[in-house]
């Protein structure tokens, strides 16, 4: 019980949490950059806690839902980044902003997404599923995207990093399950309560991480800091609403808040760790802006995710 206390205040001001990584990440740059080095062991843990508080029921679902899941992964991740590459070309607009709302369209969503969804009162069965599928289809979805934008070169890198970021889905999801079916078969609701919790200073955790090229841009070129802000709080807000409102006689209520949250919140990181540096360091500083719209989502969308009829 003096464990669970701590663990459902985390759970229960979640919102707060985050907030406080997004300002700790940006006011401790050197703190950021520490946390760095451990963003892949935090993001184990997201998932693990994820996958534990859903279980393998829920989080399967049954085959009409995958079927919806495939079809809406196919236009997240190959349609829509294809047609913003032929819009940014009928424009003539290049350079690092229009690159990264190119890879951010082509990623899967982020090992939080169910966490996100949680947070919103939505059901976290669908985002884990959309996880799972969306990461696993990526080395296969990302392929002709890079080969029609011809901006990033070869995609055997991204292939291998979105095979590994899959194997550590799906063994994290696992080992959670098995703990589900041996050791925690029916949690109540003051263990999912403390696994919320959990989950909220992890991700707090993992945004600080994420902000390391926030502070420094703030002092050095804040005018150039607020143009991309803006620009990315647009698309993430943007392709949730678009989301959430489109597909209004495609999907389930539980399925749009899940998938509209995975439509907006991207995991570019992915993308960090697997193409060459030239190409990701003028990258560091719209990822960290993006971090923000991603972070505030609960306060931006939650009262709206909360009437989906």
């Amino acid at each position: 019980m003096f464990l669970l206390s701590p663990l459902q205040w985390l759970a229960r001001y979640g919102r707060l949490v985050l907030i406080a990584g997004l300002l700790v990440g940006i006011l401790f740059p050197q703190l950021a950059i520490a946390t760095k080095s451990y963003l892949a062991e935090i993001m184990i843990g997201l998932l693990f806690f994820a996958a534990l508080r859903i279980g393998p029921k829920e989080a399967l679902g049954n085959l009409s839902g995958i079927k919806k899941t495939i079809a809406v992964i196919v236009l997240y991740q190959l349609i829509v980044p294809c047609i913003a590459i032929v819009v940014f070309n009928m424009f003539g607009w290049t350079g690092m902003v229009p690159m990264a709302i190119v890879l951010m369209l082509a990623a899967s969503p982020i090992s939080g997404s169910p966490n996100l969804t949680i947070m919103v009162g939505g059901n976290p069965a669908p985002s884990l599923r959309l996880l799972v599928l969306a990461t696993a289809a990526l080395p296969i979805t990302v392929v002709p995207v890079f080969a029609f934008s011809q901006l990033f070169g070869s995609s055997d890198a991204v292939f291998f990093a979105a095979l590994k970021l899959l194997a550590i889905i799906v063994l994290s999801s696992s080992a959670a399950f098995l703990v589900r079916a041996t050791l925690l078969k029916n949690p109540g609701p003051e263990a999912l309560s403390a696994m919320d919790g959990v989950s909220a200073f992890l991700m707090a955790v993992l945004v600080v991480g994420l902000m390391s090229a926030f502070g420094p841009a703030l002092f050095q070129e804040p005018m150039r800091l607020l143009q991309i802000l803006a620009i990315v709080i647009c698309v993430n807000i943007g392709l949730q609403f678009t989301s959430l409102f489109c597909m209004k006689h495609f999907l389930e209520s539980d399925q749009r808040t899940a998938f509209a949250i995975g439509a907006g919140n991207r995991n570019m990181a992915l993308f960090l760790a697997a193409l060459p540096l030239e190409i990701t360091n003028p990258l560091l500083l719209y990822v960290a802006c993006y971090q923000i719209p991603m972070y505030l989502t609960p306060y931006i969308m939650g009262r709206i995710y909360q009437r989906v009829p």
